[in-house]
Parts: C-alpha cells; structure tokens; sequence
C-alpha cells in the first residue's frame, strides 16, 4: 500500500537566507501515529505548515493520499485535517455551529450523525449550544479538534496537542488519539511532551535545525540507542572510586553512597556480573542495587547535543 505521506528533499529558505527546513525526506504509512520530536525553532511546525498550504516551500516534492500538493492540491487538502497549537476560533459561535461550518468549508454534505459522533467522543455534546467565550481552555482545544476532524481527513496534524491542558485531559486527548488510529485514521503529532511519544508513537522522528536527524521505530530506537542503568546503593561510603574498578567508568554519587554504572543491555557482556564481582573482591558491600532504562527523552537529548 503505498504511503498516505511522501516527502522528498523538502527545503525551506527565507530571504533573510536562514533555512528553516533543508534536505528533509519523509515517509509515513497509513494508519501509523508518527511522533516529530525537537526544540523550538527546529522546524516542525514549518513542515507542518508546508504540507497543509499554509506556508510555500523552496524546494522538493510532497504528496498526500498520491495527490501532489502544487497539481492536485484541492485533493489534497481535503484529506488532512490540522489541530494548530494556536486556538483560532470565533468566541461568538457555538461549538456545534462552528464544528458544522468546518466541515462545510470543504464542501461536505451535512451530516448531522457524524458531527454528533465528534462531539461525543470529544465529550463536546453536552456544550453543543455554548459559545466559544464560555468554554475553558481545554474544551476550546477540544473543539479545534472536532473542527480537524469535521471534513473526515485521512491524515490528521496534532501540533503540540496537549500544550498547556491539565494531566487528565491530556490522558484523555491519548485515548481519543488512539481511537482514531483505530478507525484507520493516520495521527502525525509534534510535542514537547517526550512521553506522549513514548506513550503513543509508532514512529519517532527527531528534527533540530530544519534537518531530520533521525527516523525511526520507536521500539527499536529504545533497543538502538536505549542504555540500562545500575545502582549500588552502599553499605558504606567512599571517597573515590578505586582504580581497581576503572574499567567499569563509573560514577560517585555527592554522599559517596551511590556507585552508578551505565551499560549496554543488548550487549553480549554487559559487564555487570563482573563488576560486581570485583567489588566483592575488594570488600565493597552494598545494600541495595536497582536497574533503570533510558528514556526516549534521554535519548531525543543526547541526539540533539551530538547534531549541535
């Protein structure tokens, strides 16, 4: 099946000569949720707004659903749908009027059993009458999102999605996001929140100053680049590390009570066993010892500070 979403050596360059995307290639399969993972200013929100028509490009392809965007672009508009991160909305309207206009803005029939299902799963219906000036921060993001989904998009854009709601809320927002995915819906995603994509993503993509520095499954990058962390909690503490126990570059925690190794779990020999070993032999005693995995957000730093 080909893919819903094809990139190729995307570049954009503002006059003033700064590149704010260069050499950017992408794929993304239908039915995948797609985490874009990077810092302020590394170009997710200007890819996004490319792909949507908002902003022009300077260079390379992109096709939505096989419809190019400068041939075909009314088609391919039709099949994304965009959550910004800036609430847009007139505070005068209703959420159902402005869900309904939404969706007519596309050129969608009415079709008042689906926009009443939208709202229910966005727990909207009950506020269908209010106006917009009289919801909270969260309902209004809620009804941007409703207003993404009103045309029936096959590719839907979360930009920082969860930006500035409450825990709960963005828990909810991750079961309506994967709901969708349920249904066939593609969900691309930029966020701040490292563990929103690695509660939900499929995919991980790493951007930092317009380039792509890495794609890949999520799973298999925690595998790739993903380190376990040792902890000996000491029965006594130590001034230093001795030397007997370099091969080992371990670190010292401040109260001298903690002897921290880092090491490759994939590896054939993670050299734990005989670390431990050694430190028998030189009658270091420990109490306690526990592991720990790396997160996707130590991961998404460290490749961040390699590309710097």
């Amino acid at each position: 099946m080909p893919a819903i979403l094809s990139i190729e050596a995307l570049g954009k360059q503002y006059k003033s000569g700064h590149k704010a995307l260069e050499g950017v290639d992408l794929s993304i399969e239908r039915g995948e949720i797609f985490a874009l993972l990077g810092p302020n200013g590394a170009g997710k929100t200007t890819l996004i707004s490319i792909i949507c028509g908002t902003v022009t490009r300077t260079a390379g392809t992109i096709s939505v659903a096989g419809h190019d965007i400068d041939h075909a672009r009314r088609e391919a508009r039709q099949r994304i749908g965009l959550v910004p991160q800036e609430i847009a909305l007139d505070m005068f309207s209703t959420v159902l009027n402005t869900v309904r206009f939404s969706r007519g803005l596309f050129g969608k029939a009415p079709d008042p059993a689906y926009i009443e299902e939208i709202l229910r799963d966005l727990s909207l219906w009950d506020k269908r009458n209010a106006r917009i000036m009289e919801l909270s921060g969260g309902m209004k993001r809620r009804v941007m999102i409703a207003k993404a989904l009103s045309h029936e998009p096959e590719l839907l854009f979360l930009d920082e999605p969860t930006a500035g709601v409450d825990v709960n809320l963005r828990r909810d927002m991750w079961a309506l996001v994967r709901k969708l995915r349920e249904r066939g819906m593609t969900i691309i995603l930029t966020t701040h929140y490292i563990e929103e994509a690695e509660e939900m993503a499929d995919r991980v993509g790493v951007i930092n100053g317009g380039r792509l520095l890495l794609v890949e499954d999520k799973d298999a990058l925690m595998r790739k680049m993903g380190k376990r962390q040792l902890t000996l909690t000491l029965q006594a503490p130590l001034a230093t590390i001795p030397d007997e126990l370099a091969e080992w570059s371990l670190v010292l925690a401040e109260d001298g009570l903690r002897l921290i190794y880092s090491f490759d779990a994939q590896a054939e020999d993670t050299g734990m066993p005989a670390l431990l070993h050694r430190m028998s032999e030189l009658g270091i005693a420990y109490r306690d010892l526990d592991t720990s995995r790396s997160t996707l957000e130590d991961i998404f730093v460290n490749l961040v500070e390699k590309a710097a």
